[in-house]
């Protein structure tokens, strides 16, 4: 093992011999200099794992030398040494993203233990989460194994996203492999719990056993806040799974004060298509189909199938609300889009009720399918959760909440379904008109494993419209997906590990819900 190089830059090098002579007794290798110029050199000259920087030297002080070594080695960590304790000198060294600072006169165990806190950092992280995990992961089998009531789903679910983040931080891949079985499993139990009690939720979706539904979200979650004082806005995020929110959510916590934090589950088929008219409705699809047939297209019919989001929403105000509420609806595809959006910003402080859908992430997971260079951005559900987070941190969604939270306002951010990384093909059979979407299929005389699907021979036992007297649907199950034996090695190359929604799995139908109101002056 190479030994930790340290350049330890003080113009009092007299009184540093001690130091380095403790430093390499433990097994450092230590290079010292009396200035800033000759630290800025030596750093261009060699590598080093860590700096020591006198904040009074000489010449070039501490904050000007660390300035400059950032701006050739943005990453290297330096720790400032200082006998000032002014809060202001404080705030400039933490602004220049030191890695820690010390106060003199220095103890030996002060450096020990900052060498340990910036070296061995990832390390002691992933012993630490490794063995927590070890010790969790009985528990976590236990509870799949015996997991009985959809709020138990829930939490359990919670837990797991929880670990699959701390061992991706941790980066141990042997833990993270381990963590992905776990899913998996948990997932094959869900299925069974979902196809045992969806009709009953489906057909009962006011009663207290039922989860909130797409299409009760609105009633549920939504309401509450229609009658306050303040103007509440609603934002959707197409297909944001619960792990890529937990990713963005800090941004939100740090300028809002959070009033509810939820999921909700997506109604079947788990598309947009369904759960977000669903949601905007407030009914399900089948009463969408009877009711406002001119708002509703079945997959086998032309045109779009959610042109009609804004009426939805107008229609279901009209119907719960004796009162008009006045309310605006957009759709963010593209920059220019949420430019106007923002442009437009006062005027939407007069409404009651804002609906704001972004595409962006629904947008990744489709392009990720079809463009090499996407899949390679967007490899796995990690690399997926890297690219969310890197898209909302330069999005004009950010600029837009940050705004908010200068105003007196409520905030509400959802999705309408999540997605899942589909791994295993199973073959499938139907007509011309039988949809695409390859975690589900409607269509006739559909012919496929029973193993691998949840199949609705009655559509409306689901609340499912059906073209035609004959037609049933099928969920794929797990991490399936659907291809029909027509070039079927081909289309599994194509869509193997691919993201897509439609199915059942805990990634596509366990989805957050998350209200805040701008915190108090």
């Amino acid at each position: 093992m190479e030994k930790i190089k340290i350049l330890w830059a003080d113009d009092e090098l007299d009184f540093l011999k001690s130091h380095i002579t403790y430093l390499e007794d433990k097994g450092y290798s230590v290079q010292s200099v009396s200035n800033g110029q000759d630290a800025i050199d030596k750093v261009l000259e060699e590598s080093f794992d860590v700096i020591f920087l006198d904040e009074s030297m000489p010449g070039l002080s501490g904050l000007e030398t660390l300035q400059e070594i950032k701006r050739n080695r943005s990453n290297l960590p330096i720790v400032l040494i200082t006998k000032n304790e002014e809060e202001d000198l404080m705030e400039d060294a933490i602004g220049s993203q030191i890695a820690d600072y010390l106060i003199k006169p220095v103890k030996p165990q002060q450096i020990i233990l900052t060498l340990k806190k910036i070296i061995d950092n990832k390390r002691l992280i992933t012993e630490k989460t490794t063995q927590a995990y070890q010790q969790e992961f009985q528990k976590l089998f236990m509870s799949i194994q015996s997991v009985s009531g959809y709020e138990e789903w829930v939490e359990l679910y919670k837990k797991l996203i929880y670990w699959e983040l701390e061992l991706d931080n941790a980066d141990s891949a042997e833990m993270f492999h381990i963590m992905e079985m776990q899913k998996k499993e948990a997932n094959v139990e869900f299925n069974k719990f979902i196809i045992k009690h969806y009709f009953d939720w489906i057909k009962n979706p006011m009663d207290s056993d039922t989860p909130t539904l797409s299409h009760t979200l609105f009633k549920k979650k939504v309401y509450p806040f229609l009658i306050q004082e303040k103007p509440t806005f609603f934002f959707l995020i197409d297909n944001l799974r619960y792990d890529q929110w937990k990713m963005i959510q800090p941004y939100f916590e740090e300028i809002f004060d959070r009033v509810d934090e939820d999921t909700f589950f997506s109604i079947l088929p788990t598309a947009t298509q369904y759960s977000r008219n669903g949601i905007f409705a407030g009914m399900s699809p089948l009463e969408i189909s009877k009711k406002l047939p001119q708002y509703w297209k079945n997959d086998d019919e032309e045109g779009g199938k959610n042109l009609f989001e804004k009426e939805l929403i107008g229609y279901q105000l009209s119907k719960n609300f004796k009162q008009p509420i006045k309310y605006s609806y957009s759709k963010i595809l593209t920059l220019e889009d949420g430019n106007n959006l923002t442009k437009d910003f006062n005027n939407l402080l007069h409404n009651q009720l804002n609906v704001i859908v972004y595409n962006f992430i629904d947008m990744i997971s489709h392009s990720r399918t079809e463009m090499e260079m996407m899949k390679e951005l967007a490899r796995d559900e990690k690399a997926f959760r890297s690219l969310t987070l890197s898209w909302f941190e330069n999005s004009n969604l950010l600029s837009l909440i940050k705004k908010l939270a200068t105003k007196d306002v409520n905030i509400i951010i959802t999705t309408d379904h999540g997605t899942t990384q589909v791994a295993r093909p199973s073959k499938c059979i139907g007509d011309r008109l039988t949809s695409t979407n390859i975690r589900y299929k409607a269509g006739k005389n559909l012919q496929f494993n029973e193993k691998e699907v949840f199949w609705v021979k009655k559509p409306e036992d689901a609340e499912l419209p059906q073209s035609n007297i004959s037609t049933s649907y099928i969920f794929a199950k797990e991490d399936y997906f659907l291809i029909y034996q027509n070039n079927y090695n081909q289309f599994v190359n194509f869509f193997k590990d691919s993201f897509q929604h439609g199915g059942i799995s805990l990634e596509e139908m366990i989805v957050p819900i998350t209200a805040y109101t701008s915190k108090k002056k």
